[in-house]
């Protein structure tokens, strides 16, 4: 087996052990790491992931393990905890975002019986295998990244367009962006 891996994680040992044991594996019924990821992939727009990684410890404690029952019941007084607290990204519109999209995290679960099943159902179920040989062959955005993050947003979601779908995306195995050489890319489609 080959023990290339995508250049995107470096040497840093939590990114390179997200590259091998998480990304791009299919998430389909833990409800919870749907949600975390909703909140973690809107924290990071406009910063690096490796920013992101290093705090998910902190978040899943600040964030109550990303219960969104939880989250959903939230208000002002949650926002100024979170706010001081200099584990999580302290911008107000990412922490009220969050609260927001986990009532519509619910809603959405309510409607499709899981969130999963509504995130899935874009592509009926199936991951995409993409066929990339290189890094800069990766798109940031696609079509369908566009149309999820379209319906998302006429649900209510907020901070989640297409750049931050697409890369929730592919966290969630919904795509195969590893490229070819990468030990990783056959290893997750037996996932």
């Amino acid at each position: 087996m080959s023990n290339h891996r995508c250049s995107w994680c470096g040497s840093d040992p939590l990114y390179t052990a997200y590259h091998d044991e998480e990304w791009g594996v299919p998430v389909y019924e833990n409800e919870t790491k749907h949600f975390e990821n909703l909140v973690l992939e809107s924290a990071q727009a406009g910063l690096s992931w490796i920013t992101i990684l290093k705090r998910r410890k902190t978040y899943r404690l600040a964030y109550e393990g990303f219960d969104p029952y939880q989250i959903a019941s939230w208000g002002e007084k949650d926002v100024q905890r979170l706010l001081q607290n200099p584990g999580v990204i302290r911008n107000r519109l990412k922490i009220e975002s969050s609260i927001n999209n986990a009532r519509c995290f619910l809603k959405v679960k309510e409607e499709f019986s899981s969130f999963s099943d509504y995130y899935w159902h874009f592509q009926e179920g199936r991951p995409i295998i993409n066929h990339w040989d290189n890094e800069a062959e990766i798109p940031s955005k696609t079509p369908l990244s566009e149309t999820i993050s379209k319906d998302m947003k006429k649900r209510g979601f907020t901070f989640l367009g297409p750049t931050v779908t697409y890369a929730n995306m592919q966290s969630l195995g919904m795509v195969n962006d590893h490229i070819r050489s990468c030990f990783r890319y056959k290893e997750v489609m037996k996932k």
